[in-house]
């Protein structure tokens, strides 16, 4: 029987699969449930130093199931279940101490944006398109949309994309910050798996303190968030890892991070 999700690993980076072609790889409870342990396996794993999410087809994600949505749209406590487990995977995604790294082809489209919203590093490809559909059917961002969007682009933009449920291209997504970087669409998985490789190459606790003052500073006023990082940077500083950097330097070689 064919998974909805594939996992496998190259180099020291666990690569997740989203394998749902026929149905653009929308984002079923099961699917959600299946992510979030394979990040936990991923975690888990001392080899893995990157994660690397990707799909199968054309399309990277056209968002939730609403087949299986319509399955139980009249319990509230039905909806609230379905709409919490998307919640805690992509916030998973965001507090991983791993980097997370996603390589988009073609569609990326409401529940799929979302997706793209809580991962680090976003590769696309010229075929892509993002769009916050949901308007366009009457429905509303359930998974963090609503919340990611307007603090990675900005409340006028993010209304605006909501609002409309249009589509960007791969050039207007990198122009609006929503994506780091557009590559040919057969190039675009190497291309993401080499950045997954270099990231392997860092420190794994410099990363995943980068990613802790990042996330938990986003809502605090400057001030404090400045005060969190002389705290967490003075002991950080004296890790084994900064002084591995700080010979490297000095001996003028690359350094190596155990």
């Amino acid at each position: 029987m064919k998974q909805a999700l594939e996992t496998s690993q190259r180099h020291g980076v666990g690569i997740i699969t989203l394998n749902r072609p026929e149905q653009f790889n929308c984002l079923s409870m099961a699917l959600h449930e299946a992510l979030y342990k394979a990040m936990e396996q991923f975690e888990s794993d001392s080899t893995i130093r990157a994660v690397l999410i990707a799909a199968n087809g054309k399309n990277f994600c056209t968002g939730a199931d609403l087949e299986e949505v319509s399955g139980f749209r009249d319990s509230d406590e039905g909806i609230r279940t379905f709409l919490k487990t998307g919640h805690e995977t992509l916030r998973k995604l965001e507090v991983s101490p791993l980097p997370v790294v996603i390589a988009q082809q073609g569609l990326a489209l409401a529940g799929g944006l979302e997706l793209i919203l809580a991962g680090d590093v976003v590769f696309a490809g010229k075929s892509a398109k993002l769009g916050d559909q949901h308007a366009q059917f009457g429905l509303v961002p359930g998974w963090g949309g609503s919340q990611r969007l307007t603090r990675l682009i900005g409340r006028r933009r993010a209304i605006e994309l909501m609002f409309s449920a249009r589509w960007l291209n791969a050039e207007q997504a990198l122009d609006f910050g929503l994506v780091n970087y557009v590559e040919e669409d057969d190039t675009l998985f190497d291309s993401a798996l080499a950045y997954c490789q270099q990231l392997c190459q860092r420190s794994s606790a410099g990363l995943a303190l980068m990613k802790q003052l990042s996330d938990r500073g986003l809502d605090m006023p400057l001030e404090q968030g400045l005060a969190m990082e002389l705290d967490l940077a003075t002991p950080a500083l004296r890790s084994d890892a900064v002084g591995e950097g700080l010979k490297a330097f000095v001996e003028k070689r690359p350094p190596q991070f155990s």
